[in-house]
């Protein structure tokens, strides 16, 4: 604080001056803070951290689950299946569009995805759309495995603060 004396004839005021605490200053997005703004200008994949938590007990391979990442980066609607060209993934992932094809194939026996073939007219075949449903289904089922899990760790983390 300041103290401030002011004299103007016939009076004298004295008091006191508080700082005031400067407005924050504006945050930016916490993923512009992480990544920075123009790594973030290309947009984000919202991936369900259960994924990443079940990723074993599901029994999806390194090479699976970046298949299903790459799909769900063009699943923007709940009811519209992603449709991305296995050469696509495959480019992006450096292996071969045959290799691709094998992971689906994979990720299909185990139920996390179904292949839906499109095509452009009547003959003309173009990408396939992958649901992943079954992926949903196996996360639903198993997350009251993992709250009850979170919930002991919780529990056990409280009893040795009250400890």
């Amino acid at each position: 604080s300041i103290s401030v004396t002011m004299t103007k004839a016939p009076y004298t005021v004295t008091a006191n001056v508080i700082d005031l605490p400067s407005p924050p200053k504006k945050r930016k997005h916490k993923m512009d803070d992480k990544w920075s703004p123009k790594v973030m200008k290309f947009g984000f994949t919202p991936l369900p951290n259960l994924l990443l938590r079940a990723q074993a007990k599901l029994k999806i391979a390194p090479d699976e689950f970046n298949i299903l990442v790459q799909l769900m980066l063009h699943w923007w609607d709940a009811d519209d299946d992603p449709h991305l060209a296995k050469e696509t993934i495959a480019l992006r992932i450096g292996k071969s569009a045959r290799q691709v094809q094998r992971y689906i194939t994979r990720l299909e026996k185990k139920g996390l995805l179904t292949r839906k073939p499109r095509y452009l007219g009547k003959k003309a075949q173009t990408s396939n759309a992958y649901s992943l449903g079954g992926l949903v289904t196996k996360l639903k089922l198993l997350e009251p495995e993992f709250a009850k899990a979170a919930e002991q760790v919780r529990l056990k983390k409280k009893k040795l603060e009250t400890a």
